[in-house]
């Protein structure tokens, strides 16, 4: 059997993505161990196949006509723990899903990933959108990421490697693959880490009850405007949050809530999620974020940066 006979033709990324919108790879596949992984990777440079790796499909917006590609769908699952002294140290491969590992830490008593629960994915996709939520992110703890460059071989990275900041981090911009990470936790008060997750827990009742893809745009940081946005709208100051205004306040402030386009809606419950009523199509919801984009910049001058990927456009 060939590489190209194992994989699936046309399947339809819908059905691999938490907005439930997206046309047909051409070729895909699941890849549960690091050898099938780089074997499709091979496959698609030889052959000139552009690729797409893909986890938990959340944070993601494909194409109604889909992708002329390979997606591959990191399937490895392996985890390993061991506690040193204070520290619990944990070896995850990419496609092990996030609230596995706050399950298995937090049982334990170990803190640093309990404000996460809730958040659909992988601990792939988290690393490399660097995932975050109630002031803290995922590069809090991690000690080293192995990857597969553009050559495919395989490297180690430290942390400073990462360059992780605001939900942005190294792999976004260079396509580096991400294999496995190690993380280390360390011990706390159970019942200090029970808060942080009674908090994700009412964060995480305050999602929409409809398909989306998370927060459609990051939330603005004063630093990229020198901190001058207070004094031209005074009535943003009481909304900054850790040098953050939050994005839906901006759109509800244009009054954009309920905005619907075919079946995309920006939701009534907070304006920063676009939601799928049940038969949006993805030019509903680009239509939706050009909208809140031009209308943000125009009210406050400030320039939203998406933090939906997209992919097939």
């Amino acid at each position: 059997m060939t590489t190209e006979d194992k994989f699936k033709k046309n399947e339809l990324l819908a059905n691999h993505t938490t907005l439930r919108i997206g046309g047909p790879a051409k070729y895909f596949f699941e890849a549960k161990e690091k050898k099938e992984l780089i074997e499709a990777l091979k496959w698609a440079k030889e052959n000139s196949v552009p690729y797409f790796i893909l986890g938990g499909g959340s944070n993601l917006l494909v194409s109604d006509k889909g992708f002329d590609g390979l997606v591959i769908k990191v399937r490895s699952e392996k985890l390993k723990v061991k506690s040193e002294g204070s520290k619990y140290i944990v070896e995850v491969e990419a496609g092990v899903p996030l609230i596995k590992i706050i399950l298995e830490t937090t049982k334990a008593g170990y803190s640093g990933a309990e404000w996460g629960y809730g958040i659909p994915g992988t601990i792939g996709g988290a690393i490399c959108g660097n995932a975050g939520r109630l002031g803290q992110d995922i590069s809090q703890v991690i000690e080293s990421v192995i990857i597969l460059d553009e050559n495919l071989a395989e490297k180690e990275l430290n942390k400073e490697d990462c360059r992780f900041t605001y939900r942005e981090s190294v792999f976004k911009k260079n396509g580096w693959i991400i294999l496995s990470a190690t993380l280390v936790l360390k011990k706390k008060e159970q019942k200090l880490i029970d808060d942080i997750l009674d908090e994700a827990k009412k964060v995480v009742k305050g999602y929409p009850p409809f398909p989306s893809a998370g927060c459609a745009f990051k939330n603005y940081e004063i630093k990229n405007n020198n901190g001058q946005l207070p004094k031209e709208h005074p009535e943003l100051e009481s909304q900054i949050r850790g040098g953050k205004i939050g994005t839906g306040y901006l759109i509800d402030a244009c009054g954009l809530k309920q905005k619907q386009i075919g079946g995309a809606k920006i939701w009534e419950g907070h304006a920063n999620y676009i939601i799928n009523t049940g038969n949006a199509r993805a030019e509903d919801v680009i239509s939706l974020i050009d909208i809140c984009k031009k209308s943000v910049k125009e009210k406050f001058g400030i320039e939203l940066e998406e933090e939906i990927r997209l992919l097939g456009f």
